[in-house]
């Protein structure tokens, strides 16, 4: 694969693109460049002040960008319901979605208000909720679906007897179960859209280590916090600019996956220093995630959680 930029991305003019948690970090920096192809861009975020914010930062550099907010906490799955309830009114088909917003290890167990772990309920649960309530459109679109995962989806397990994690909750057991959880998503959705006939092009993609708010003042500030988070080969401060890279950067095996040469059921990444840094390309997949049974299993309790079903 020859060597993805921002400029590759191509014309995008006429067509929807939601992408969710895209007030800053990666997800605003993807949002940026799919708004200067020519998106109808909706961000979909927690906080419509920041949201709009990301829309007026958005505009500075695009004036004729198409932008709007749409206000979607994840967490709560009567928000997800009223957010697609209005994208489902206009009728617009969507031609890409991209499943980008998280939390990321939390201190302590929090439960979201339907009473979930609250980085299974926002990583996981909203986004699956979300993407199922809006398959009429997606269809419609023939969209490409993104799910971000993480090199923590290297060290998840899926907890098919707990997934709320009521005993044994630790900050970086329930992230990597998220982000395995969301790659397995992806690869599920591909395979029940060829089965269903759906039209849909499934992937996942992460963005490696990239210099984000989560890393400068968040739980992956410190050489400890890196480690348990899969970023194994960093253990001092002064080595972080040779393995990271910059949120823009970060960004384009997003892009990537949202708009450039992939096939459905693929994984994409950086593909330099354990895919931490470089540009982006097809990502190492953990063999657990390639499980279709527990896949299967996941989708049901997914289904069962949230209240919704596909189709």
């Amino acid at each position: 694969m020859a060597r993805f930029t921002s400029r590759d991305v191509p014309d995008q003019t006429g067509r929807r693109i939601i992408v969710t948690g895209a007030n800053s970090g990666t997800g605003f920096e993807t949002a940026r460049v799919l708004a200067a192809r020519g998106a109808d861009l909706v961000l979909a975020v927690r906080n419509p002040g920041k949201g709009e914010a990301a829309r007026a930062a958005i505009l500075r550099e695009t004036p004729a960008a198409t932008v709007r907010v749409e206000q979607l906490d994840l967490a709560s799955q009567v928000s997800v319901a009223g957010a697609a309830a209005r994208l489902l009114a206009e009728g617009r088909p969507i031609h890409v979605l991209i499943n980008n917003a998280g939390v990321m290890a939390l201190p302590t167990r929090q439960e979201s208000p339907d009473g979930h772990e609250l980085q299974l309920a926002t990583n996981v649960l909203g986004h699956f909720a979300l993407t199922a309530r809006l398959l009429p459109l997606l269809q419609a679109g023939q969209a490409r679906v993104v799910q971000l995962s993480s090199v923590a989806h290297r060290q998840g397990r899926i907890h098919l007897d707990d997934l709320n994690l009521t005993s044994g909750y630790t900050p970086w057991k329930a992230y990597a179960q998220s982000k395995l959880a969301m790659l397995m998503f992806a690869l599920e959705l591909d395979r029940r859209s060829a089965a269903a006939n759906w039209g849909l092009t499934s992937v996942a993609a992460h963005p490696g280590y990239a210099r984000t708010d989560l890393i400068g003042n968040g739980p992956l500030a410190s050489a400890s916090g890196l480690a348990r988070a899969g970023f194994r080969y960093v253990y001092r401060p002064f080595l972080e600019p040779l393995v990271s890279h910059s949120q823009a950067d970060g960004a384009l095996p997003i892009l990537l996956a949202a708009t450039g040469p992939v096939e459905s059921g693929g994984y994409y990444g950086p593909v330099r220093m354990k895919e931490y840094k470089g540009p982006p390309g097809p990502a190492r997949i953990e063999p657990r995630a390639l499980d279709a049974g527990v896949a299967h299993a996941l989708w049901g309790e997914a289904e069962r959680l949230s209240g919704v079903r596909f189709g």
